[in-house]
């Protein structure tokens, strides 16, 4: 992607401060979504990247990440799993705590979502300190699944959350460098 479709794609997320708490900056996408040539780009870059390699299941992080997990799912003719927040999950689940920039949560999968055949992308809109990427990540290994890749549609470079995850093959569209 060139730098005059980064710069509009960047300057089309709004940036709340002090949101959810104070010190955090919130990187709103709904102003990215509600255009829809904006929101087709991304995904389309997004698809590139990942077009040529093996993959039939996407994983989708609730709750964002199932917007570009599914639009990504219906590019690659794949299926799609969600990967949500505690008792959203009707049947048996997996569950993996990990750490946010600003507390502690967890994130579930059903136990018989995935199996050792299936090739997963991981998707989720942003990258920050690689919490629920990596919970994710131990979520999906628990099936038996393959890790084909992770992708965001932003990462927030400074909190160096690729690093939990440098293990896998890592693709961000857009990367804020600070606050």
């Amino acid at each position: 992607m060139d730098t005059e479709h980064t710069e509009k794609l960047i300057k089309s997320i709004r940036s709340i401060p002090d949101f959810p708490i104070s010190g955090i900056t919130f990187r709103d996408i709904t102003t990215l979504l509600k255009e829809g040539d904006l929101f087709a780009e991304s995904v389309d870059y997004l698809y590139d990247n990942f077009r040529e390699k093996e993959i039939d299941t996407i994983v989708g992080i609730e709750s964002r990440g199932f917007i570009f997990g599914a639009a990504m799912a219906y590019k690659l003719n794949a299926g799609f799993v969600p990967v949500r927040k505690p008792g959203k999950l009707p049947a048996e689940t997996y569950a993996e705590e990990y750490e946010l920039e600003y507390g502690a949560d967890q994130l579930e999968i059903h136990k018989d979502a995935l199996s050792k055949k299936n090739k997963v992308l991981i998707v989720d809109d942003l990258l920050a300190t690689g919490g629920s990427a990596m919970a994710t990540c131990s979520l999906v290994e628990k099936t038996g699944a393959t890790i084909q890749g992770v992708a965001f549609l932003i990462e927030l470079s400074f909190l160096n959350g690729r690093k939990l995850i440098d293990n896998y093959d890592i693709f961000s569209l857009i990367s804020f460098e600070g606050e």
